[in-house]
């Protein structure tokens, strides 16, 4: 049984702050309209601890092929470029299904 509690404790675990602000600004990043345009503005949010907005802006800056542009309003505008043909994910449209064999 304490087994089971931990597992429903751990399960239910809350997200950190670094954790939301991570998974916040990815859902940005990838967003279809972000990666068309190739540009995203994060909004610092009122719930973004210092030390969580300072470590995510320091892991964006390490990040090969993003431009960071700090603006006057505290907000953060990455660029990136388009991947070369060789990087670009392979869209399917339809899964050509097989006909059964009986």
């Amino acid at each position: 049984m304490a087994k089971q509690a931990d597992k429903k404790e751990a399960s239910q675990r809350e997200m950190t702050g670094l954790e939301r602000l991570g998974l916040r600004v990815s859902n940005m990043i990838n967003h279809p309209v972000a990666q068309i345009q190739r540009w995203v503005t994060i909004h610092r949010l009122d719930t973004d601890g210092d030390r969580e907005w300072d470590e995510v802006m320091d892991l964006l800056s390490e990040t090969d092929g993003i431009d960071m542009t700090f603006n006057d309003d505290g907000s953060v505008t990455l660029r990136w470029e388009a991947r070369t043909e060789e990087e670009q994910p392979v869209w399917v449209d339809e899964v050509a299904e097989e006909p059964a064999p009986f």
